[in-house]
């Protein structure tokens, strides 16, 4: 299997690191055209209001241990992949990844 890397950043990368605004993060995100990755349920408000930040991924598993978030982001990142190419809003639980449109 061939690796693929992605352009990421974390809020800790960041010059106010974890005390950077919503409106912030939702900015570099359009700037950059990262999707935003969260447990945050704010996003997903501000995506629907107003279609920022570039594109969602809303974690809905609750409190899950490290190990268990990676896997199910291994488990789950190529069908991400694909369906990030053609939709804006996503949520991912323990047992699927949800389209909203």
């Amino acid at each position: 299997m061939q690796s693929v890397g992605y352009d990421t950043i974390h809020t800790q990368d960041l010059p106010k690191q974890n005390i950077t605004t919503d409106v912030e993060i939702n900015a570099i995100s359009i700037q950059k055209n990262h999707i935003v990755v969260t447990k945050d349920r704010d996003f997903f408000d501000s995506f629907i209001i107003s279609q920022e930040p570039y594109k969602l991924l809303l974690v809905t598993t609750g409190n899950i241990t490290n190990a268990e978030l990676i896997t199910l982001f291994i488990n789950n990142l190529p069908q991400l992949n694909e369906l990030f190419q053609q939709y804006s809003l996503m949520e991912i639980n323990y047992n699927t990844i949800i389209v909203h449109q």
